[in-house]
């Protein structure tokens, strides 16, 4: 790896500024993350695209917003623009439990503190910012600002909330991913200041054109094909409204087409374009192929950034998903059409990665939002962008989809075959379903067998984590997960193969409680269920309810947003804990509370599945002690 200059980063201080020869910047960026200069950190994507079309890019990395404020004055006032983002993550999902508990780690954060960013970094930053620099425009993106576009409900908060651009105070919203927004806006303003005759934009140039984008305005024109939503205040009023908004915006999220969504709020109006069009190959290469140092500031020297750790030897293969899973937003922001990167475009990657000094042999993962959707798409385009339909996979996988997994095959196969790498792993979550499913098409159920055996035998380090999320179908058809029945399948698959190349892995399995529709007796049967396929579950998560997902909608309102039909939830602290239980089935201190549970769900028969030992005939009944050993009671 060469050596590089403080210059080769995008500059972070007025120091910085002058030693690149400039007084003053077109657009400085304020981001909740650390500055790692990498394209899997958005704050360094949308700075590298930028600089690319001849701008002026600063960034300012978490900066106090507890002091006075030196942070968000030190670069000055751009030419054009503030760009706002919290972050990789939402905000209060990088710093609270499900529990409402303050995580031990931020990930983001050298040295992994948790005192580097406020709650809503997007909201406290914007504020700074608005009451310093009054006439700048301030334009939010990132994962918080893009989930919270419209009314939402916030779990931490307990409320419905409206669009984060009104309470922000903020111009302008990017949604989705930004590339292709960012420098459309970055031109309309550099036209506007050509046009002026002024040295600085100011909040009247603020367009409301622009697709992908999210603005405020007191007048609105429907136009014909517009949605109009349920006004904020009737989502206040009555949750089944708040639900019936809900499928309008997963929808228009999911479509190649998508139409104009407005909604009421207080004395204005919300406004939300529609999207770009996915980007191409082409873009998506030009956006990987910026000259990022692929490091982190050296003002980090000696400190240890967990989330860079993770992915300094991994590779990101495209982008979207089609799995449409209900408690997951990978859809809403990236969208459901899978973007792919180039063939040569990934594995120049793979080649910058070999060049780094710390590089080992191993690639950590070569995978996507999903591992295995690589250049998979539908056989026919003109179906898919006239369909609506959120998940490709659920509640069949659509005919229409060529599963393919040969590109992908190919790319493991080139990969390995480097004589500087020694393996590669796959770290990313493997749809199992589409494995097994059986394609009209020869070539691609070869290629799905082929794939499996490959994944199994070259490419999981001691362990592979797949998602069956839970064991009931009713639950799973709520999830928009396929039946328990093919994780079985799977697990089977998984166990002959590493018996026949003489393995010792694992298959660990992912679980959520308390998911909407989900009931104690479900996770119940799911700790029986996988107590008999041998399983002691530890990669397990109470639901989170987090902005813009169906599930998160389900849960506040009651309602499911495409039937309107109520659905149970678990909601309380003790509800979620009776669930969440069943889980650790296995542990001594959880069987009598186990027990006394599904006494009063009136489920012996479980209870002698879960604890065969434990008899209850009158003339013989036992607790059990702390250590798990049979008491006799007196």
């Amino acid at each position: 790896m060469r050596k590089y200059d403080l210059t080769d980063w995008l500059p972070t201080t007025k120091k910085e500024v002058k030693l690149r020869g400039w007084d003053e910047l077109d657009v400085i960026l304020f981001n909740g993350d650390d500055y790692v200069d990498h394209p899997s950190f958005g704050g360094a994507v949308i700075g590298r695209i930028l600089e690319a079309e001849g701008l002026k890019v600063g960034i300012v990395p978490q900066p106090n917003w507890r002091d006075d404020l030196r942070d968000f004055k030190k670069l000055g006032r751009p030419r054009l623009f503030f760009g706002v983002s919290a972050g990789a993550m939402d905000s209060m999902v990088n710093k609270y439990t499900a529990n409402k508990r303050l995580r031990s780690e931020d990930a983001y954060t050298a040295d992994g503190r948790i005192d580097m960013r406020p709650e809503y970094p997007t909201i406290v930053y914007s504020h700074i910012l608005r009451e310093l620099y009054p006439d700048t425009p301030i334009i939010l993106g990132g994962i918080e600002a893009s989930m919270r576009r419209l009314t939402h409900y916030d779990y931490w908060q307990d409320k419905l909330q409206r669009s984060i651009l009104f309470d922000s105070k903020a111009d302008l919203l990017i949604y989705g991913m930004g590339e292709k927004p960012i420098v459309n806006l970055a031109h309309h303003f550099i036209e506007m200041l050509e046009s002026s005759g002024k040295a600085y934009c100011t909040l009247d140039m603020t367009p409301t054109y622009l697709p992908q984008t999210v603005y405020q305005t007191k007048n609105v024109k429907s136009a014909e094909g517009d949605i109009n939503l349920f006004s904020h205040k009737e989502c206040l009023q009555d949750k089944k409204k708040q639900a019936a908004n809900f499928r309008h915006i997963e929808e228009e999220s999911n479509k190649y087409y998508a139409s104009r969504i407005i909604q009421s709020v207080e004395d204005q109006y919300i406004v939300v374009n529609p999207p770009y069009t996915p980007m191409s190959t082409e873009e998506l290469d030009y956006s990987f192929d910026l000259p990022y140092t692929r490091l982190p500031h050296p003002k980090y020297k000696n400190k240890h950034i967990p989330a860079y750790e993770m992915i300094k030897f991994s590779v990101n293969l495209h982008r979207g998903c089609f799995g449409g899973c209900a408690f997951c937003t990978i859809s809403a922001h990236q969208g459901k059409f899978i973007i792919n990167r180039s063939r040569e475009n990934i594995l120049n990657e793979v080649k910058k990665i070999i060049e780094h000094p710390e590089f080992k042999g191993n690639i950590s993962d070569l995978g996507g939002p999903s591992a295995n959707m690589y250049q998979m798409k539908g056989k026919d385009q003109e179906i898919c962008k006239k369909c609506k339909r959120p998940s490709c996979l659920h509640p069949q996988i659509c005919p229409n989809l060529d599963t393919n997994h040969g590109p992908l095959l190919d790319i493991y196969q080139t990969v390995d075959g480097m004589d500087e790498v020694k393996r590669t792993f796959v770290g990313s979550g493997v749809r199992y379903d589409m494995l097994l499913h059986k394609s009209k098409d020869k070539t691609t159920n070869e290629n799905a067998k082929k794939y499996t055996e490959q994944l199994i035998s070259k490419h999981v380090s001691g362990r592979l984590t797949v998602a069956p999320e839970h064991t009931s179908d009713r639950v799973l058809n709520i999830m928009r997960k396929p039946s328990f029945k093919q994780f079985m399948q799977f697990n089977a698959i998984f166990n002959k193969i590493n018996k026949e190349h003489n393995l010792n892995q694992q298959l660990i399995p992912y679980f959520i409680s308390s998911h909407p529709g989900c009931t104690e007796e479900d996770m119940a049967e799911l700790a029986v269920e996988t107590k008999q396929l041998n399983f002691h579950l530890k990669q397990v998560q109470d639901f989170t309810p987090t902005p813009m997902t169906i599930a998160t909608e389900t849960w506040y309102t009651g309602y499911h947003p495409y039937t309107l039909e109520p659905v149970f939830s678990a909601k309380t602290k003790q509800e979620k804990l009776n669930q969440r239980q069943f889980f650790f089935w296995y542990k001594p201190q959880e069987r009598n509370r186990i027990i006394r549970e599904l006494k009063k769900l009136n489920r012996q028969d479980l209870i002698d599945k879960l604890y065969p030992i434990y008899e209850q005939s009158p003339q013989k009944q036992y607790t059990l002690g702390k250590k798990g050993r049979r008491k006799r009671k007196k």
